[in-house]
Formats: structure tokens, sequence, C-alpha cells
């Protein structure tokens, strides 16, 4: 009796042994066959918005709120170093030695062959320089120990996105709140006129394309009002592009406060 509880105790061994080799066989056999038809470097679905969305820099913290006095030398350095930092791979040095010179004014389309991946892609120079006054080359301080602070703007990456139509650029602006028109004074950008060159699309991914230096856009405030809270909003202008949709009211935009205070 005892040879034949032993015996059966390893039957049922053996069946489960068996029993979860072919389940692992069949888990394994399943997420291969999956694999295959997914691409490394393109997602097959993206949970991101079609729609980019716009950040700014300098930004101490989560508020979108910028802050500070013009003689309170401590109150606005913080901004200009996190703007050097932030400015720093884009170094037209730098730029020379990873991305390649592209040809302007139309969409840069790397196309694969067939099944042969055209990979990795190539990604557009955007030097430093091109923001002019407010690179801090010239000036390390971005304006802010003048009162004339230089905000910077970044489109979010959308794989794939071709904005404008016909290779035509898309621009950024920024005004005042309906409450605060008569205070955000005169406003300069660079590139000039706010705009994006279609070059730098379309973004192909961050494994495709690993160099991709997104493009910006400066904006300098030359004489807004003292002592008082202006509250602005960017947004990203381009006939495909649409702004503050139903899904996604700040899709194409972006909101913050600008408080600069004088003793004077």
């Amino acid at each position: 009796m005892r040879w034949m509880s032993l015996s059966t105790t390893g039957l049922i061994f053996l069946f489960y042994l068996i029993f979860y080799t072919c389940l692992a066989g069949m888990f394994a056999l399943t997420m291969y066959v999956m694999l295959q038809t997914l691409d490394e470097h393109t997602p097959t679905w993206q949970d991101r918005l079609s729609t980019p969305g716009l950040v700014i820099r300098p930004r101490a913290d989560d508020t979108f709120e910028i802050v500070y006095t013009i003689e309170d030398t401590e109150s606005w350095d913080l901004y200009a170093q996190a703007l050097d930092k932030f400015l720093q791979p884009y170094n037209d040095s730098l730029q020379a030695q990873k991305n390649h010179e592209c040809a302007p004014d139309k969409y840069f389309i790397q196309e694969d062959s067939g099944e042969v991946k055209n990979n990795p892609k190539r990604s557009c120079q955007f030097n430093r320089t091109v923001l002019q006054n407010c690179s801090g080359i010239d000036d390390r301080y971005y304006g802010y120990r003048e009162g004339q602070p230089c905000i910077i703007i970044k489109l979010n990456r959308v794989i794939g996105l071709l904005p404008g139509k016909d290779n035509q650029a898309p621009y950024v602006t920024c005004a005042a709140k309906k409450d605060d028109a008569d205070k955000i004074g005169e406003l300069i950008y660079f590139p000039p006129n706010g705009t994006i060159n279609p070059m730098y699309f379309p973004y192909y991914g961050k494994k495709a394309q690993v160099n991709y230096s997104q493009p910006l856009v400066a904006v300098k405030f030359l004489n807004i009002t003292h002592n008082e809270d202006v509250n602005i909003e960017c947004k990203i202008n381009a006939e495909n592009i649409p702004v503050g949709g139903e899904r996604d009211k700040f899709a194409g935009r972006v909101s913050f406060k600008l408080r600069i205070n004088s003793k004077n």
C-alpha cells in the first residue's frame, strides 16, 4: 500500500509538471508571436494626445508662476540658472557634433525602404544662438535683471506629427488674459514671429531618433507692468493643430502668471 501511495504521488507530480510546462510553453509562444508584430522603434498604439501640449521654461515649481523682484538678485537668479541648464544641450558646438544641418522650410521625411528600417534617423540642429537675445550668450541673466525676462516655450513631442499644411510653418503667439490686456506691453519672439521651422518634423520616436532636439521659441517681455500679476497664455498656431479641445482644454497652449516686482 505504501508503494502504491508513493507511485500515485509521483504520477500526480509528473502530471502537474507536464501541465505547467505546457502552459509556460504556450504563454512563451504567444508572447513571441505578439512581439513579432511590434516595431521596437514606433509604438503600435499611442496613449498620448495627437495634439501637442506646450511647456515653459524656467519653471520653478508646478504652479506655472514666475515671480521675482528686480532689486533682489536671489529672487531671479534661480530662473537664469534654470535656463542655463536647460539650454546647455542646445549649444552650437554640441548640436554640430550630434545633429544634421537640414534644409530649412520643408519637412525632414526619412522613409524606410520596405522592410529595411532607416534607423537611427537623423535629427536637425537647433542651435542656441537662434534664440538671440534670449540665448543667454550675450546676456547671461536672460533679461531678468532689467525687468525684461525671457520665457522659453517648448512643443511636446508627438510621433509622426506634421504641423501646418504643405510645409507651412507653425508659430507661437502669446497674449495676456482678458483682464490683463493693458499690462503685458510689447513682446518680441525668437526665432522671428515665433516660427517653428517645418524641418523639425516629423518626430520618429525616442529609439529611432535618439538625438532629436525639440525646437524652441523664446518670448521676451519688454515693458510689462510692474508690481501686478499678469496672466498670460501662449499657443501654437497651425492649420491642423486644434487648440483647447473638449478632450483636453490645455492642448496646444499653456497658461502662466508673470509678476515683476520693483521697488522703484
